[in-house]
């Protein structure tokens, strides 16, 4: 059972379970993963998988305060130098544990809520800087058009082809599925999309993810363990 496996579902059912850590007889229940697949072979007790998965056991991480978010999200603005994408956030959460999950993000609202908020913390602060950063427009008819923009939901999905699977990105799945199969000697199967408001943050995080099973491209020879963790995601 790899390790890194096991800390990205502490987090996924963490952020599921509104943000509390399960014990770990839940947490086996929940995932299938059992106390002898780490105990002595990652970790000494379950506290330590939980904080190295950057939680504190007994603590909520819906705890944070909003202004506390939109500080840590301010920050991370300027060493970016652009506004970032959930991608980017999960990044500098696996670099800094002290940097909010992405769950936390979640509650608060999608991309455009998070930009609106970002800019009236900033304006309310005088923190100039961070909103020269990324654009928000300031009359109503261009407002609506980035918004529009930005509510723009793509796909991220994962289609079988014989005893491989690809990994792909779309803003029109049925489409993208008929173009694949033009191109392909066997039929494929698709084998779960997931909606997102960021497809190329979210298809580079499954590509990474994955690589160690990359067999040439977008084409990766996975297991069923990887399958299913893809499949547990309907949206990112």
């Amino acid at each position: 059972m790899d390790k890194q496996y096991i800390l990205e579902e502490i987090r996924r059912t963490t952020i599921e379970n509104d943000g509390k850590p399960l014990g770990h007889r839940k947490f086996e229940n929940e995932t299938g993963i059992k106390y002898h697949d780490w105990l002595g072979k990652y970790w000494a007790r379950w506290g330590d998988a939980l904080k190295e998965a950057g939680f504190t056991p007994n603590k909520l991480t819906s705890a944070f305060t909003e202004d506390f978010i939109l500080e840590k999200l301010c920050g991370l603005i300027r060493e970016l130098g652009y506004f970032p994408s959930a991608a980017d956030r999960r990044l500098k959460r696996n670099k800094d544990k002290t940097f909010p999950a992405d769950g936390v993000f979640e509650r608060i609202g999608n991309q455009r809520t998070l930009k609106l908020k970002v800019v009236s913390y900033c304006k309310q602060r005088g923190i100039e800087d961070v909103i020269k950063l990324f654009q928000i427009p300031e009359s109503g008819e261009e407002k609506k058009k980035i918004n529009t923009t930005i509510e723009i939901v793509g796909t991220v999905y994962l289609i079988k082809s014989g005893k491989f699977y690809k990994i792909g990105r779309t803003n029109s799945l049925g489409r993208r599925e008929y173009e694949i199969s033009l191109q392909l000697p066997e039929k494929e199967k698709l084998i779960h999309s997931i909606k997102t408001d960021d497809p190329v943050g979210i298809e580079k995080y499954w590509h990474d993810r994955f690589d160690k099973f990359r067999a040439n491209g977008e084409w990766f020879s996975l297991t069923l363990e990887e399958v299913n963790a893809f499949k547990r995601r309907k949206f990112m």
